[in-house]
């Protein structure tokens, strides 16, 4: 009889901890849930970044802080100075003379990453600017907007996670990232779109 209930008394104490042992493997599951939900949230509720946070470089060395910009609506666009849409240069150029005082500029950022159509300095590519199309608005230094060294401004317009708006990648040069008075990406436009397109224009304007 004696030996019945120390046996009674084991399995009852084996079966405790056993249970005790799934009410904790229960909790800690529901306690890493919690936290790969509160984590999923705060990446949802996470502030897109703005254009304002990058410092670059002109093309003759200065640098030139997009914090300056706020309250201006952008457009930014990487050139190339043998390209088939290099004749955009002129579009820009007259876009820019006739919005520049209402709070709307262009950056421009050469870039060699296709076909080799911008093999020049930054010395070379200004003196073609300002010689073929008499450019005024900011041109920055020679970057690459895509690939492993892809420059920070362009990994944040290419990566939603970062600009809040969309994932895209640059498919050729001359494609144009529309950045609101706020600094937020708000539209993507590709190569073969005029700079002074209507719907461009509509933006600029309103």
């Amino acid at each position: 009889m004696k030996n019945l209930l120390v046996l009674i008394t084991v399995v009852f104490l084996i079966s405790c901890k056993s249970d005790k042992k799934e009410e904790n493997l229960e909790n800690e599951t529901d306690r890493i849930a919690d936290v790969t939900e509160t984590e999923t949230e705060n990446i949802m509720e996470k502030e897109p970044e703005t254009i304002y946070q990058f410092k670059v470089e002109t093309l003759s060395g200065e640098e030139f802080d997009f914090s300056m910009l706020k309250g201006k609506k952008m457009m930014i666009v990487n050139t190339a100075s043998e390209c088939g849409f290099t004749p955009q240069y002129e579009n820009l150029q007259k876009l820019y003379d006739t919005y520049k005082d209402d709070n709307f500029v262009i950056i421009g950022f050469p870039a060699n990453n296709f076909n080799s159509q911008e093999p020049g300095t930054n010395e070379e590519i200004a003196e073609f600017c300002k010689k073929n199309y008499g450019v005024t608005f900011p041109m920055m230094d020679k970057i690459s907007v895509k690939g492993d060294d892809t420059h920070d401004v362009y990994q944040f317009l290419t990566q939603k996670v970062r600009n809040g708006y969309e994932d895209s990648e640059v498919g050729w040069n001359f494609q144009k990232y529309l950045i609101d008075e706020n600094g937020r990406l708000v539209r993507v436009v590709d190569s073969k779109t005029m700079p002074d397109d209507e719907s461009i224009v509509n933006w600029i304007k309103a």
